[in-house]
């Protein structure tokens, strides 16, 4: 198998850079949503949203909505930095 060119490969690399880096965004997006508004519920009682304490809404509701939020965003994303990288190699 033939060694990739240079510029191959630091394309490569960029996409592979890039792909972590929204992956590891993404993931500090989910733990604050899923973990943050748990562990501070008690601070964050007085917060209201839809007429519901932030934290019961999280709990119930929110916390889906975010992670269904994150996986289309995350979808999205990767479809277009992977469209991107694919029609480099073409060329």
């Amino acid at each position: 198998m033939d060694k990739p060119s240079a510029e191959l490969q630091q394309r490569r690399d960029a996409h592979w850079h890039k792909t972590r880096r929204l992956t590891a965004i993404l993931l500090v997006i989910w733990l604050l949503t899923g973990f943050l508004t748990v562990f501070f519920a008690r601070e964050l009682l007085h917060l209201h949203l839809f007429g519901w304490p932030l934290p019961f809404y999280m709990a119930a509701q929110g916390a889906s909505l975010a992670y269904l939020a994150i996986i289309a965003f995350y979808a999205w994303r990767m479809r277009r930095y992977d469209r991107d990288y694919h029609a480099g190699e073409q060329a």
